[in-house]
């Protein structure tokens, strides 16, 4: 497949970029610095915060699909993840491209937003543990960070465009072992951590699998 992955050199996106490139797709990386990228793959520059429509529309024209591994780092990068998306999503509108795969977070299913400005309380795949102090602290400590991310969710909702975000928990470095748990609309009990190779495969595959359109995926080891 002819793949367009913005962020490749990031966590997620250069777990991306190092597995679709081991199982032989095409890929176009859009990345701040070139150099940093781990393979020889056609590159583009691009800082998602104040991107050239012209140089996005250009990385993605041709794509069988879009990976997305956008995302602010703390709450002082919070922002890069929907403003981002609203560049690539009308890149994708201008040239036709319909598929976009996006890395979001657990929490982000709970977070008010301009376009859900009621969201539940609690994700119902959370336990006690989870709903009465992890997400508290999450909430307090990266409080913008998620907000960023459901934000960037509801601009793929209303883009009509054939999107999946998937939502890990806490990410880890630990190496793939495309074993982990997912499921439709909600996180998973007890779900705490996965690695970002394992967000990577899952990414990957739901290329394939058309029920995962315009869903929200919990995924967790």
């Amino acid at each position: 497949m002819k793949l367009t992955i913005f962020a490749a050199t990031g966590g997620i996106g250069g777990q991306l970029l190092e597995q679709a490139v081991d199982a032989g797709h095409d890929v176009t990386a859009v990345v701040r610095n070139p150099a940093r990228l781990s393979r020889p793959v056609r590159a583009v520059t691009a800082d998602m915060t104040a991107a050239d429509p012209a140089a996005v529309e250009a990385a993605v024209a041709g794509a069988d699909a879009v990976l997305s591994g956008l995302g602010p780092r703390s709450n002082a990068d919070a922002g890069v993840a929907a403003q981002g998306t609203r560049v690539i999503v009308a890149a994708m509108q201008a040239t036709g491209v319909r598929r976009i795969v996006a890395v979001s977070a657990a929490p982000a299913g709970t977070m008010a937003t301009p376009g859900r400005p009621n969201p539940p309380k609690h994700d119902p795949g959370d336990g006690f543990f989870m709903r009465h102090l992890l997400s508290h602290v999450a909430s307090v400590t990266l409080g913008k960070v998620f907000a960023d991310l459901a934000e960037m969710e509801d601009i793929l909702a209303g883009s009509g465009l054939d999107w999946t975000v998937v939502r890990p928990p806490r990410l880890t470095g630990k190496p793939l072992t495309g074993s982990y748990r997912t499921a439709y609309g909600q996180n998973l009990r007890g779900g705490l951590s996965v690695p970002r190779a394992d967000v990577a495969h899952y990414m990957l595959s739901v290329l394939g699998q058309p029920d995962t359109i315009k869903q929200a995926i919990g995924i967790a080891s």
